[in-house]
């Protein structure tokens, strides 16, 4: 099956009579005991489906977590004390975070790259044991190539693991270029309707598979049934979400490139994320105020239309411009979009 429809059809109930039409939602902790439930630690139908047509559609099978952080974090314990972390400088706030605090305790090292310097991440893998990569970065947009150094860092032994919550597996499959392990923050995209806190883990290695599912039932960084039963609502209409926000997107570029108050545009040329730049943090601050359809909000992925200049977080790096604002682009008529955008830059830059 083509993308499209595995996202309609995976992980659903037999087509048999009576069944459901939709994965039901299982409110339980407890099951009887003697079969492969157990516990509601372990496991749920509910996850089940959701993990069933997300490991569908990036090629592998899926673990599904209480959010994009605990997936990232379950996956940051597999590096052993005092080993080598290399990861790009641009990214989620969230993972580096995650990195600068795990250093901080003296836990690992981490080395932070510039994703599009091919040669120098190649060059930092020699001594990793875990390479991280985002394609596109967040929020500069930056692309990384992954097959070449998905491959120098396993000449070097070390695990690759690509965040694809920009992309999605509708317009990235990382796992096709042998990539170890596939996280996401299914709160974006995936669930794409800004109601729903979760994360997601893809693999094709069986062993890390099961280290991975180990670690989660573990520590209880478990979704909750009802999140799951949202997300894969959400991934339900992935495709066409991911193909009008696209769609949205490459136009708002081509017209916002034609706009001299606009000092940059950063666009990866696939996708829903947008950066632009203007001449100063203040300017910046005044146009995501000023916009009444967009929402000045800081997450993304959802079918409305958000913006936030990244820099009012101190934790962004310094090499962010001050007056990157990043535009994720939701599913509105794109004249709408424009006309909002257009008011606010003018009230920016007056």
């Amino acid at each position: 099956m083509r993308p499209a429809t595995r996202a309609v059809h995976s992980g659903r109930p037999p087509h048999e009579p009576d069944q459901p039409l939709n994965t039901p939602i299982t409110m339980a902790a407890t099951y009887v005991a003697g079969g492969d439930l157990e516990y509601g630690r372990y496991d749920n139908p509910t996850w089940r489906a959701f993990e069933e047509a997300l490991g569908e559609l990036e090629g592998g099978r899926c673990l599904s977590f209480a959010s994009g952080l605990a997936a990232v974090s379950t996956i940051l314990d597999l590096v052993a004390n005092g080993e080598k972390v290399v990861a790009p400088r641009h990214a989620y706030n969230g993972s580096l975070g995650q990195l600068a605090d795990l250093e901080a305790r003296g836990r690992i090292t981490s080395h932070l790259v510039d994703i599009e310097d091919t040669d120098a991440v190649v060059a930092a893998c020699e001594d990793a044991s875990l390479v991280w990569i985002e394609s596109p970065t967040n929020p500069a947009m930056e692309l990384a190539d992954i097959p070449t150094i998905t491959k120098a860092a396993h000449d070097a032994g070390a695990y690759v693991v690509v965040d694809n919550t920009f992309a999605t597996p509708v317009l990235q499959q990382p796992l096709e270029w042998d990539v170890d392990l596939v996280v996401h923050s299914a709160t974006k995209f995936i669930g794409g309707h800004a109601d729903l806190l979760m994360g997601a883990i893809v693999t094709r290695d069986e062993q890390l598979y099961g280290v991975l599912k180990g670690r989660r039932d573990l520590v209880g960084a478990i979704p909750g049934a009802f999140e799951a039963w949202l997300a894969l609502r959400g991934l339900r209409t992935l495709p066409l979400r991911m193909e009008r926000c696209q769609s949205n997107a490459a136009e708002l570029v081509r017209r916002l490139r034609e706009r001299p108050d606009v000092t940059e545009v950063r666009y990866p040329g696939f996708g829903g994320m947008i950066s632009i730049v203007l001449p100063d943090g203040g300017i910046a601050d005044l146009v995501q105020h000023s916009t009444r359809l967009w929402v000045y909000a800081t997450s993304l992925g959802g079918v409305e239309s958000t913006l936030e200049r990244r820099r009012r977080w101190k934790s962004e790096p310094a090499t962010i411009p001050d007056g990157l604002i990043r535009l994720s682009v939701g599913i509105e008529d794109v004249e709408d979009l424009w006309e909002d955008l257009v008011q606010a830059l003018d009230a920016g830059t007056a």
